[in-house]
């Protein structure tokens, strides 16, 4: 369950993300450590969300936050991208993880089978095309209900 100020925080954050060209994509508060750990996600709208992003936005925010004065107590601020096992959705991610193991999940079974594994080589208008051991597979992309980047194979 999210912690309850979380929406006050993400009211303020979004604010602050735009004049910097990124946007806030989550925010989770870690109230079982001590000191508590606020993390912030974003990314940046025009290319890959990089440490300069995350140290802009930490020091924007952070005078903001102190003086809202949301968070009586001591906490650490962390500012950083989404994980690496979100979901692909836009165009630009599609071609930023070209290459990349991913997991395609369909909602309905294709050649008998609901997940493939592969490396990603596109998405199209029709389909989502992935390498299998130098194989190419094209995926239907009405029958696609997830593409995630898989951890484990990297």
């Amino acid at each position: 369950m999210a912690h309850p100020l979380i929406p006050d925080i993400l009211a303020l954050a979004s604010p602050v993300a735009e004049p910097l060209g990124l946007e806030v994509v989550g925010a989770v508060f870690h109230t079982n450590q001590n000191p508590p750990v606020l993390r912030i996600d974003i990314r940046n709208l025009e290319q890959d969300t990089g440490l300069e992003d995350c140290e802009r936005m930490s020091h924007a925010l952070e005078a903001v936050l102190d003086e809202a004065n949301l968070i009586p107590d001591a906490y650490v601020l962390e500012v950083s991208s989404p994980g690496i096992s979100r979901s692909l959705t836009t165009d630009r991610e599609f071609i930023s993880f070209k290459g990349f193991a991913v997991i395609v999940s369909t909602s309905a079974p294709y050649e008998g089978r609901t997940t493939w594994n592969g490396q990603l080589i596109k998405r199209d208008d029709d389909a989502i095309h992935l390498s299998q051991k130098g194989r190419a597979i094209a995926i239907p992309r009405n029958l696609v209900s997830k593409v995630q980047l898989d951890e484990k194979r990297g």
